[in-house]
C-alpha cells in the first residue's frame, strides 16, 4: 500500500465525505488527512479500527503473560489439567443429576 495516494487535505474531505466514506469501506485503506500541510489524522474503516482493537487486546494478554511469566506467576500443566479435568467431572456429575460414589 502506498501511502502517498491517500492523502487528502481536509478540505478534500469536507467536501468529498460521501466518497471518502465509500472509499474506505470499498478499499480498506488508511487516509491521512492533512490540515495547513501538515499530517493531522488518520481515517480508517470500521472493521479495520475493530480489528485493530482486537490485535491491541491480544497483545496485551501476552504482555501481561509475559510478566506473570517473569515474576514466577506459573503452574505446572499437569496441576491445571487435572484441577480442569476435576471441575469438568463436578459440572458434567451435577448437569446430569447424579453423584459420584
Amino acid at each position: 500500500m502506498r501511502y502517498s495516494t491517500q492523502i487528502k487535505p481536509i478540505s478534500y474531505i469536507k467536501s468529498h465525505c460521501a466518497e471518502v466514506l465509500d472509499q474506505l469501506t470499498e478499499e480498506r485503506e488508511p487516509i491521512i488527512i492533512t490540515q495547513n500541510g501538515e499530517a493531522r489524522a488518520v481515517l480508517i474503516d470500521v472493521r479495520t479500527y475493530e480489528q485493530s482493537e482486537e490485535t491491541m487486546a491480544l497483545l496485551q494478554i501476552l504482555a501481561l503473560g509475559e510478566k506473570q511469566v517473569q515474576a514466577g506467576e506459573v503452574y505446572p500443566l499437569e496441576d491445571v489439567a487435572g484441577q480442569l479435568r476435576d471441575r469438568l467431572a463436578r459440572t458434567a456429575t451435577s448437569a446430569t443429576g447424579s453423584a459420584k460414589p
